[in-house]
């Protein structure tokens, strides 16, 4: 207690300074209109800034939940259309991209789905835009996925105007095109023509979408088209993505 009292002693002055101080400053915001105004500017506006920065946290987790349950709403409603399409061995599965690459000659993706969840090799992957890749590598809890950004990745597709077979190709520099390859020169090939799955294989259904085509053209030496197509999905922005699964390929292995 007695050095308490010695502190206060000691520092009694500059307490009294500070105490003036405030009630000066009271005196001034009470009788002086415009520092009274100013002063509750200021505090609005400062509040106003807190506001806005809770509202923008609470929008945010808000609509991460909204888009949450889009993406929900979305697998159950990409299944239903299977359904009514005669196509029910197609159904879908939510996964999250936990890790991908997209500056590598053969790029991977990982996903947060694996075989507690029912996941195998070979199952098709693609997003709300289009094809994504193929599950190669399948862990209990995670997968590995080669995207068509890869150079060893070979995609059946067709055409959708015409149904003309051929095969998607990545030649390992832009990550926004691909390329198709073999395709007839008696085609008439326009810019923006679109290039779906083609439903050969157990991956994908037909008419996933692929991309579009920018132009074509024939090297020198060459019979057939190369086509270079812009890809319908960005690999730049893919964070949640479709597993696509075929009950057919399990009644085939029941069988065998």
């Amino acid at each position: 207690m007695q050095n308490l009292l010695r502190l206060l002693i000691r520092y009694s002055n500059f307490l009294l300074f500070i105490t003036l101080e405030v009630v000066a400053f009271l005196l001034i915001i009470q009788n002086n209109v415009r520092p009274h105004s100013q002063f509750f500017s200021t505090a609005n506006a400062i509040v106003s800034v807190h506001h806005h920065i809770i509202t923008s946290v609470s929008d945010y987790f808000r609509l991460a939940r909204i888009n949450e349950q889009l993406a929900r709403e979305n697998v159950q409603l990409r299944t239903a259309l299977a359904a009514q399409q005669d196509l029910p061995q197609w159904s879908y599965d939510r996964a999250q991209v936990v890790e991908l690459t997209t500056y590598k000659q053969r790029n991977f993706l990982t996903i947060d789905v694996g075989t507690i969840d029912g996941i195998e090799a070979g199952m098709g992957v693609r997003n709300a835009d289009g094809a994504v890749g193929i599950v190669t590598t399948v862990g209990p809890t995670f997968s590995v996925v080669m995207p068509i950004i890869n150079t060893q990745s070979h995609l059946s597709c067709r055409f959708k105007k015409n149904d003309y077979l051929t095969a998607l190709e990545w030649d390992g520099k832009d990550i926004d095109h691909a390329y198709l390859i073999d395709v007839a020169t008696h085609l008439q090939i326009e810019a923006g023509d679109t290039i779906i799955t083609s439903g050969l294989g157990s991956s994908f259904p037909m008419g996933v979408p692929v991309g579009v085509v920018d132009d074509c053209y024939l090297e020198p030496g060459d019979t057939y088209y190369k086509v270079r197509i812009r890809l319908a999905t960005s690999f730049k922005q893919l964070r949640e993505v479709q597993i696509i699964r075929n009950s057919d390929t399990k009644s085939l292995q029941n069988v065998q």
